[in-house]
């Protein structure tokens, strides 16, 4: 859950998540729609989609045990390198380290290199010279550290117990960091199909929009025109922006009255919609049209 997500955020949901899912066990059998609709909010929800399916191999496959080795630890679906270090750090006590932006940000820091010469130097020192059995909290102080004291902007140097073996302390060298993610932006048409005497829309699963894959949504078009507020049969009520993993989209809404929808599309309750999933990205164009008189 922590993963692009901030904490704060994130402990309501894990509370509730864990309350209505107690057990590995337990989330192995509950339904994928149930741990989505759990989710619903937080958003990247191929998250959820990894840790349901992780969640039926782990149980069915290793006993209801993490792996404890790299190898297999990194078979589980969306388990990376960081992810699968971070696991064998905490669990199983193994002298290994999570190499995350925070991390990466101490260590260009102390030895005033590169996020790549600084990870290389790193790795060498710990694996030669920190014995310790405490690997666990090393791993999990280093996050910490970064995100409490050694912050990207204001790091707190004063209380910084590290500060007189790093050079940024020393020569207050500020360090140029390279943006990771770069904003793709793109165009998109969105229709609307509105059952108006049931208050209803018509949603289906997208396929072709990997940040939105297999979600409810309504249709959606990449379109080349920035703005382009005309479309026969459609009435055009918004433009709007919504940025999503590493696209900023630019969106033109469009809807209709209708009482039949698309193949492949089902209809959705816009008052009420009980147990199904909706993703965010569909509620906020539910709340759009909600604020304008559609004649509900």
């Amino acid at each position: 859950m922590l993963q692009q997500t901030h904490v704060k955020t994130v402990i309501p949901y894990f509370n509730n998540f864990v309350k209505k899912i107690p057990s590995l066990k337990a989330l192995s059998k509950t339904n994928k729609k149930q741990v989505l609709k759990l989710w619903e909010g937080l958003g990247y929800y191929r998250r959820a989609k990894n840790l349901h399916i992780s969640a039926k191999i782990l149980v069915k496959q290793y006993d209801s045990k993490i792996p404890n080795s790299f190898e297999e630890i990194k078979k589980l679906p969306g388990v990376g390198e960081y992810t699968a270090n971070i696991l064998l750090a905490l669990i199983y006590n193994q002298p290994r380290i999570g190499i995350d932006g925070n991390v990466k940000r101490i260590l260009e820091r102390i030895f005033n290199q590169s996020s790549e010469k600084s990870v290389t130097i790193f790795k060498l020192i710990f694996k030669k010279s920190i014995l310790s059995s405490r690997n666990a909290d090393i791993a999990e102080a280093l996050m910490e550290f970064g995100a409490i004291i050694c912050t990207p902007k204001n790091p707190k140097c004063d209380i910084c117990n590290l500060k007189f073996n790093c050079n940024f302390f020393k020569k207050k060298i500020n360090i140029k960091y390279k943006k990771k993610y770069f904003l793709k932006e793109k165009n998109y048409n969105i229709f609307c199909y509105i059952q108006k005497n049931k208050k209803q829309i018509a949603l289906t699963k997208n396929k072709e929009l990997s940040f939105l894959h297999n979600l409810n949504i309504p249709e959606t078009k990449i379109v080349k025109l920035s703005k382009n507020d005309k479309v026969p049969g459609w009435i055009f009520l918004c433009n709007y922006k919504n940025n999503i993993s590493n696209t900023k989209m630019n969106i033109n809404l469009f809807y209709k009255f209708t009482k039949s929808k698309p193949q492949h599309f089902k209809w959705h309750s816009i008052d009420k919609p009980g147990n199904a999933f909706i993703p965010s990205f569909t509620k906020k164009i539910i709340n759009k049209l909600k604020k304008v008189d559609l004649e509900f």
